[in-house]
């Protein structure tokens, strides 16, 4: 055997079969065979993986996604530091759980034998409360539910399908950066083109549509924007939705709101839809979830509104790739739709979060500002330490705040070195809230931090 498996290590590195030196031969290498052997499925693959996912080279890279790094970072400062509690906030989901009535409602229709049937393009009363909801929050009337509306499995994978509803071989999307990157993502898998929009401060965190080449709008074909913004906190003027509409028009782009943070919104900023604004139902959609507003994470449930016609195209893909959601927690959505109070103690929860975490993180020396909207504090990184130490990227400073105060963030160095605070952190009550800010502030000082 051992004889075969050193046969078969030379036949696959291309050396003679007689009498070989076999001192260099690499553990990689051998690695590499007997895997082969015990998982001869591996090598079968090899040639088969689509080119948009690498082909060949699928799953031989060594980059790490970002949020693996931090996570890894968080496992080692623990070890690090045992018996020291780790402040997160880097968290993109609320810390609440859904409030009782939505879950209530859940649990009463799970054993109902009607709600046992596929759900398909969804129930019609979901429909319905997603138009209420749409004119009661947002001022958005005229919406027909069976035209207008449609229900998604969440706004992720609504995001992933809408590229395939307009995106030709060749065809760019235009996209705000930093931000979420699911549309971008399906529009390379689908051959297109993806054009970075980013979002700067010196432009109040919202996209320059002035300066996009004549070339790029000659191939644009959607706009994906998101207003309240991930991870800016930036909320939308509707002078901007209205440029936007403008844009849209004169380029005969198709535009896509992502209002996932929509409802989330401080000291008398009023939530604000794109579609409010008028001629906005003639060029976009805009998509809507319940994980954020109803703290319905891991529920799946949301919805697409807008246009008729680009709605009817998501529907025919959408009938195509899934189900349809659950028809309970449809029905549970209804309750969370039609109770805007559950939105309202999360806000106030939040807003009272921004105020402690500003004034702490400003008093550390950052430039924080209480957003507009969502649930995330976006500042610039610090450029170092008073010790000497450099930040060459926001992601060395927040892998340096991990591992020497355990405050774990997520950085971005899309558009600019900077870093998000989430309100999300794990507390039970004010004064509890007041504890973790007080000890954030008083880690953040003993880093000596230099701006």
């Amino acid at each position: 055997m051992f004889r075969q498996v050193v046969a078969g290590l030379f036949s696959k590195l291309q050396f003679p079969r007689s009498e070989p030196e076999i001192s260099f031969i690499t553990f990689a290498a051998i690695t590499e065979f007997l895997f082969s052997i015990i998982n001869p499925m591996n090598s079968f693959f090899d040639d088969k993986i689509s080119e948009r996912l690498g082909g060949i080279n699928f799953g031989k890279s060594t980059t790490i996604y970002k949020f693996e790094l931090i996570k890894r970072a968080k496992a080692a400062a623990k070890i690090a530091h045992p018996g020291v509690e780790l402040i997160d906030m880097g968290v993109g989901e609320p810390d609440w759980p859904a409030d009782e009535i939505v879950v209530n409602e859940l649990a009463k229709e799970a054993g109902k034998a009607s709600n046992r049937w596929y759900a398909d393009n969804g129930i019609p009363e979901f429909q319905e409360a997603a138009a209420m909801y749409m004119e009661k929050t947002y001022g958005v009337g005229g919406l027909v539910p069976s035209e207008n509306i449609i229900h998604g499995i969440g706004s992720k994978p609504i995001l992933a399908m809408l590229p395939i509803c307009f995106i030709n071989p060749g065809d760019i999307l235009l996209t705000t950066v930093p931000g979420y990157p699911v549309t971008a993502t399906y529009t390379k898998y689908l051959g297109g083109e993806v054009y970075e929009l980013p979002l700067l401060e010196s432009n109040g965190f919202l996209p320059d549509l002035k300066n996009i080449p004549e070339s790029v709008l000659k191939k644009a074909k959607l706009l994906y924007i998101n207003y309240p913004n991930n991870p800016t906190g930036t909320i939308a003027t509707r002078s901007f939705f209205a440029e936007v509409v403008k844009f849209a028009k004169e380029n005969n782009i198709v535009v896509v709101n992502d209002a996932a943070y929509g409802a989330l919104t401080y000291d008398g900023n009023k939530p604000l839809s794109f579609l409010s604004v008028e001629g906005a139902m003639d060029v976009g959609i805009e998509v809507h979830s319940l994980s954020k507003a109803f703290n319905m994470t891991g529920w799946r449930i949301g919805f697409i509104c807008g246009n008729a016609k680009a709605v009817r195209a998501f529907a025919t893909v959408k009938d195509n790739s899934d189900s349809g959601q659950f028809r309970a927690i449809q029905r549970a959505g209804i309750k969370a739709l039609n109770n805007p109070e559950i939105t309202k103690r999360t806000v106030g929860k939040y807003s009272r979060r921004f105020d402690l975490l500003v004034a702490a993180l400003n008093e550390a020396g950052f430039n924080a500002k209480k957003p507009g909207g969502t649930f995330y504090c976006y500042v610039k990184a610090p450029s170092g330490t008073q010790d000497g130490i450099t930040f060459n990227t926001a992601s060395e400073f927040s892998e340096f705040l991990i591992k020497e105060a355990l405050i774990s963030t997520v950085p971005w160095d899309d558009a600019g070195k900077y870093v998000r605070f989430s309100v999300t952190f794990e507390a039970d009550n004010p004064e509890k809230e007041i504890e973790v800010i007080k000890e954030l502030k008083n880690r953040i000082g003993r880093l000596r931090l230099r701006f």
